[in-house]
């Protein structure tokens, strides 16, 4: 069995989310509490940006959810650039234990995975899930210098300058994340570093189709289905290849990648991207959802594709993985 069902399951008692000036220009932009329309944040250098994202975002959530010192008791965070720098230097100065993880665009989904299986068991009171990306440093570190210039292929997509940041806690009055179903890395040959929607697509339908499986749910039991970050050209894959499974998505499935951007104003080609993507609309806008009660149930499952600079030009094709979240407004919120 891939599925776990949480036992004690952690309650979300303070998120946040920040973003750059380009994310608050998009359609989500009322719901992310914190901007910068510069996307430097005070910084010098566009990683050092990146890490202050993750200072601000996580001190924003603990101020949220009234937290004292001694919370967080542990962080799990991660980001794109090596070694995960981003997160090991914007989150020093808050001296907690500390997992750098790397999921690429699935970090914030499998932090909220680790730290809510080990609250649930009783290891932890509390836990910190945090991830952040930067469209700047992304670019030099993946792609070419900003100054280069060079033309965007169709279905590529468009890295997010943002960090969100979720604090996990053993009480609480809810959301709560009451089930999680740990990815396997799926590799189906693809190879264009210009489209990790398809790269990443298979992924989410391994996952997906394992947990529909597993439970005996369908599509309509649940408010809303999200990926992050498939785009417009994985987002349609996914759709379709579910479809054939016997699982029709079309009423309840989007992508943060999609809801993040506007993308016939914002040119993003097949739309957002990055381990601060889905980070931020869940700690921004889905939340603010399930505050005002509009979203009970959901499944929030986010995509990376598991691949280097130095791997992709000795030929190597594009491995995804997809984590898969459930989060309900009721503890029990699996019986639903």
């Amino acid at each position: 069995m891939r599925v776990l069902r949480l036992k004690n399951p952690p309650s979300v008692i303070g998120c946040a989310s920040v973003v750059g000036g380009k994310e608050h220009d998009g359609p989500l932009g009322a719901d992310f509490d914190l901007h910068d329309e510069t996307g430097t944040f005070g910084m010098d250098t566009w990683e050092k940006s990146e890490s202050e994202m993750q200072r601000l975002a996580l001190n924003l959530a603990l101020a949220k959810g009234k937290c004292g010192d001694d919370v967080p008791e542990v962080i799990f965070a991660g980001d794109l650039m090596n070694q995960c720098t981003g997160s090991a230097y914007g989150l020093l100065g808050f001296c907690k234990p500390y997992f750098g993880l790397y999921g690429a665009c699935s970090t914030f989904a499998e932090a909220t995975v680790l730290g809510s299986l080990l609250i649930s068991a009783g290891y932890f009171k509390n836990a910190a899930a945090i991830s952040s990306s930067h469209f700047c440093s992304a670019e030099r570190q993946f792609r070419f210098p900003l100054e280069y210039g060079g033309q965007r292929a169709p279905t590529a997509q468009w890295t997010a300058t943002a960090a969100g940041a979720a604090i996990l806690s053993a009480s609480g009055n809810g959301p709560y994340v009451t089930e999680v179903l740990p990815g396997m890395i799926v590799d189906k040959g693809i190879n264009d570093v210009n489209n990790m929607g398809a790269a990443m697509a298979p992924a989410a339908i391994d996952t997906l189709t394992a947990y529909f499986a597993e439970t005996g749910k369908q599509p309509r039991d649940f408010d809303l289905i999200l990926t992050g970050d498939l785009g417009l050209e994985g987002h349609a894959i996914t759709l379709e290849l579910m479809k054939e499974r016997g699982y029709d998505m079309t009423d309840v499935y989007n992508d943060c990648g999609l809801l993040l951007y506007g993308r016939s104003s914002q040119d993003v080609h097949c739309g957002g991207s990055g381990c601060g993507c889905s980070a931020s609309v869940i700690c921004g806008h889905i939340m603010k959802r399930f505050a005002k009660g509009e979203l009970k149930n959901i499944l929030y499952l986010a995509t990376g594709a598991l691949m280097s600079p130095g791997r992709l030009k000795q030929g190597a094709t594009i491995p995804g993985i997809a984590h898969l979240v459930r989060i309900s407004a009721e503890k029990n919120g699996w019986e639903g």
